[in-house]
């Protein structure tokens, strides 16, 4: 099997999950750019060396492979959670106490409750997040927010690519701690830089990851606009995903629009219909839908039924630092979380232990047909999922992996070229051939 030599071969062959760490490593070498088709994939700004800028970030790279430092859980862990879900030390089911934080959250507000706590109480300096880019609303860029006004206006879930992890320097500048809230793979690969980065590693102050899905790519996003009626992207002020009330509805609104009014899709139109649809091909090879490499993970508890509910989350304390903080956070009236039976997880993931298993089959798969694919450590698909897999499901993942292959030309190295102002500001980053880098966002100016 192939073996990446530098992040940029990692997005050649695919494997990317856009974070941006790289950049934030090596920010004279990396640069993020949208691929509309694809998702934010890192360009070279200048040649690559074997162990300077892009190959050294290599070693952070979440696209590249994940691994737990122990196969077995710790003392303190709930044993039975963690061969499918990671470290869990503490489980609850509750919402943000805010009313306001609460009904804009994708589901209870858990997330942007806590990081305000951690603001508020705990005098932690910001949080880093992501929200919508004031220029093209439809597109994300890292946020550092200061408080909780600020936090509030960027709440609920932007299914959308997105490289938090490429302004970890703001995090790594400041004379206090502050919170990190990504994906999984952002989270993990904040765990992944902290171990070289030793200035970073003091100034993370807590790291939140929300359960997701899979990211779909620009071009899922500007299909969901097109089902809403908005012809021209350009003219929109504000995009929404999900968010007042649970699941929520997608919404978007255009400068034509009347104050006040939404162009709307529900939740199973938006994601079922249209996002999920266009998920970039690393996340189909995920084995970390739920944040195991954070402090504290949250997610929709879809065991219960869905409708005129202002949102309820799930909570997941992995570490010591994640449950002492949440504990702290309930007791100042800042959330308001029940225990919950470890059965609960479950239930409100019920495929994921078969997609777990599904991700070991297709990793297989890509071996065998002599593609690149992710190492994963320490992290039991085979011995546990895969076996419980049936017949006709392990051929589907099998089978579908190379009928993926070839829908998706994954032979042939995805090609990433910088244009002529790596450092340029687009007014539209996803216009674009599908498979040209164009426009780079984000990074450090100056």
């Amino acid at each position: 099997m192939p073996r990446p030599h530098s992040v940029h071969e990692v997005a050649a062959h695919r494997l990317c999950t856009g974070c941006g760490v790289c950049a934030y490593l090596a920010p004279q070498d990396v640069g993020m750019v949208d691929v509309p088709d694809e998702g934010r994939r890192p360009i070279p700004l200048r040649p690559v060396g074997p162990r300077a800028g892009a190959g050294a970030a290599l070693d952070c790279c979440p696209g590249a492979g994940l691994a737990h430092d122990r196969a077995r859980p710790a003392p303190g862990e709930i044993g039975e959670l963690h061969a499918a879900w990671g470290p869990v030390r503490a489980l609850w089911e509750g919402y943000a106490a805010d009313p306001q934080i609460r009904y804009a959250g994708s589901s209870g507000g858990v997330a942007t409750a806590l990081a305000a706590f951690c603001l508020e109480r705990e005098e932690m300096a910001g949080t880093l997040h992501i929200g919508p880019r004031a220029d093209v609303p439809y597109l994300n860029e890292p946020r550092f927010s200061r408080s909780r006004d600020e936090l509030l206006a960027a709440a609920g879930s932007r299914y959308a690519p997105a490289s938090p992890c490429e302004r970890l320097d703001l995090i790594e500048s400041e004379p206090r701690p502050s919170v990190f809230i990504g994906k999984p793979c952002d989270v993990a690969a904040v765990r992944m830089a902290r171990r070289v980065r030793p200035e970073l590693d003091r100034r993370v102050g807590l790291t939140i990851a929300v359960f997701c899905a899979g990211t779909p790519s620009t071009a899922g996003t500007l299909e969901m606009l097109r089902r809403m009626g908005v012809t021209d992207p350009q003219r929109l002020e504000s995009v929404h995903y999900r968010g007042q009330g649970w699941p929520g509805d997608a919404r978007a609104r255009t400068r034509e629009d009347r104050a006040g009014w939404h162009r709307r899709l529900s939740y199973e139109q938006s994601w079922g219909e249209v996002l999920q649809r266009h998920r970039q091909w690393r996340c189909h090879l995920c084995a970390d839908h739920t944040g195991e490499f954070a402090d504290v993970s949250v997610g929709d508890p879809w065991y219960r039924p869905t409708g005129d509910d202002p949102g309820r989350s799930l909570v997941l304390a992995r570490t010591e630092r994640g449950a002492r903080l949440v504990q702290a956070a309930i007791a100042a009236g800042y959330l308001v979380l029940e225990p919950a039976a470890p059965g609960v997880l479950p239930a409100s993931q019920p495929n994921l232990l078969r997609a777990r298993g599904a991700v070991w089959g297709r990793i297989g798969t890509l071996r065998l047909a002599g593609l690149m694919a992710p190492r994963l450590r320490r992290m039991p698909m085979a011995a546990i999922w895969w076996r419980r897999l049936s017949v006709r499901e392990k051929a589907r993942s099998t089978v579908g992996t190379l009928r993926r292959v070839r829908q998706r030309g994954l032979r042939r190295p995805l090609e990433l070229t910088a244009p002529d102002h790596p450092r340029q500001r687009a007014a539209d980053p996803a216009v674009g051939p599908q498979q040209r880098a164009t426009d780079p966002v984000g990074g450090r100016e100056g």
